[in-house]
């Protein structure tokens, strides 16, 4: 979707229905979503690799800047991060986070993801992106 819609706002999953925020510039057309649909499962049926690390904050920092932070902030008394890397195919970073929640080992473990219809919040510059995982 371009410049300014990298950095994630806010996440949600619940069961197999999730919804993703990120920051947008503007309203992405049908046939943006329907690719970002496709690259979401093209990624999942590679079976990228999921790698996570827990590290001390000022090495991850230093090792990968703030290319591991989203807009929700983390407190700065948290010295330890755990990173979540996960690898294309060819073995170059495709998604670096600095997350606390569980993930899998490999994307081949996710399911089909099917996209719903997103909702732009213009004011905030926000796109959410509802979806569902299918088994």
């Amino acid at each position: 979707m371009g410049e300014g819609s990298s950095r994630t706002a806010s996440t949600h999953v619940s069961g197999k229905h999730g919804r993703l925020t990120v920051t947008c510039l503007s309203k992405p057309s049908d046939e943006q979503i329907k690719q970002i649909n496709e690259l979401t499962n093209k990624k999942i049926s590679e079976d990228l690799r999921i790698k996570t690390e827990n590290m001390p904050r000022a090495e991850a920092e230093k090792t990968y800047g703030n290319t591991i932070y989203d807009l929700f902030p983390i407190p700065p008394d948290v010295k330890e991060l755990t990173i979540v890397v996960v690898y294309d195919t060819d073995g170059s970073i495709w998604n670096i986070n600095a997350c606390n929640k569980k993930h899998l080992p490999s994307a081949k473990h996710i399911g089909e993801i099917v996209l719903e219809k997103p909702r732009f919040r213009a004011s905030k510059k926000l796109l959410e992106i509802p979806f569902n995982v299918l088994p």
